[in-house]
């Protein structure tokens, strides 16, 4: 990772963190398959590959998160994850986490995420919990890699969205490690 530096989010980074392209390509995806008692992850090839876009985020009145950036040396925002904590469960929900295109493979999510671990454990977090699409395989493969585990799934979550068909993985970590 060169000479990258991290900084808690403001709201003039907002523009540059929109910008930032958040599509993947992926030739596998994991497909969910009712078992008798539950469901299985099969990870599966696809022909041609994937190439997912994700539609623009809605500014609603939800609690505003807490974001931390990337940053690359002529000062371009070029990673960014948005965190929320919620109190009654104590749980910090990964909302949005982005890298872009060309600093992938660096090392930035993980420092990302390394970000939201610490500020969940300053403000109390038990877990740390977020979902991703299951045609989203090549995240699914750093989550695991950056110590979560699967936790759930929604097979309707995506209902009526541009990503119906498409199945809802929760994936944690614990934070009291």
């Amino acid at each position: 990772m060169s000479a990258v530096s991290f900084r808690r989010g403001v709201h003039d980074d907002d523009g540059a963190v929109d910008r930032i392209d958040n599509s993947f390509t992926t030739s596998t995806i994991f497909d969910i398959r009712a078992t008798g008692d539950g469901f299985a992850l099969c990870e599966v090839s696809v022909v041609p590959p994937i190439v997912k876009h994700f539609p623009d985020e809605t500014d609603d009145d939800q609690d505003k998160p807490v974001r931390f950036v990337a940053v690359d040396p002529h000062g371009d925002i070029c990673g960014s994850v948005d965190v929320i904590y919620e109190e009654w469960n104590r749980r910090l929900i990964i909302a949005d986490i982005k890298v872009s295109p060309s600093r992938r493979g660096e090392g930035l999510g993980r420092e990302l995420v390394n970000l939201a671990v610490e500020y969940g454990r300053e403000v109390g977090a038990h877990t740390l919990w977020l979902e991703v699409t299951n045609v989203n395989a090549p995240a699914v493969h750093a989550y695991l890699r950056m110590g979560f585990t699967f936790c759930g799934l929604d097979t309707s979550l995506y209902l009526s969205t541009p990503s119906e068909g498409e199945i809802a993985i929760f994936m944690s970590q614990d934070l009291a490690k």
